[in-house]
């Protein structure tokens, strides 16, 4: 058996009508499930990765590195949504980070399979894991780094508003993250004031809750 034949199988053992009546972990529509991740698709890491990386290579933007230990840990402590197509193939990911002291939480790592990429699942996916954003950190802000006007688009339509970077964590391992970005030396010379990312933060205690 393939690899990736495992990988389907491992899928529908869970059966999908048990996928559809777990109302807090899983969404359909369409010909996709989305839910949060955990341990069990850990298998899926490299390949997030990987397409992860050969995407902003593409685009010729920046990006911040993502190790497989940190996709890891974010499926383990269920920071982290995942995306299949009914035939079990991945679909798309991304996953929440919280700084200083919860304070903020970044919505990071949306990518979409190429394979998927039109039909609105990226979409899908940003909601998704805005959801889970405000069900684990209610209180804090939420925020979004981005160059791509499609995440921009997304994130207004969930009432987030543009920012300076001074409204930013403060938190010396967020912005240790930017270092593997190839556009690092634009931000450390500009004194983490700005650089070629859109910073944009929802504010819960200006907005109504969207959940």
């Amino acid at each position: 058996m393939t690899t990736q034949l495992k990988k389907i199988s491992s899928f529908e053992k869970k059966g999908l009508s048990g996928l559809l009546k777990d109302d807090n972990k899983l969404s359909t529509e369409e010909d996709f499930y989305i839910e949060i991740a955990n341990i069990s698709h850990t298998s899926w890491i490299r390949e997030i990765a990987e397409v992860t990386h050969s995407s902003a290579l593409a685009r010729g933007t920046g990006i911040s590195g993502r190790s497989i230990e940190l996709l890891e840990n974010k499926m383990q402590l269920g920071e982290a949504v995942i995306a299949f197509a009914l035939d079990g193939r991945w679909a798309g990911f991304a996953f929440i980070s919280s700084w200083d002291n919860d304070l903020f939480v970044s919505n990071s790592g949306l990518i979409v399979a190429p394979e998927f990429r039109h039909t609105g699942l990226a979409k899908r996916i940003k909601r998704k894991i805005f959801d889970l954003s405000r069900q684990k950190y209610p209180d804090a802000s939420i925020f979004s780094l981005t160059t791509g006007l499609a995440v921009m688009k997304m994130n207004h339509e969930l009432e987030f508003e543009p920012v300076t970077y001074s409204e930013l964590p403060i938190d010396e391992a967020f912005w240790d993250g930017c270092k593997t970005c190839i556009n690092c030396p634009i931000l450390e010379s500009k004194s983490r004031k700005n650089c070629l990312c859109t910073a944009m933060l929802f504010n819960p205690k200006h907005k109504k809750s969207l959940i």
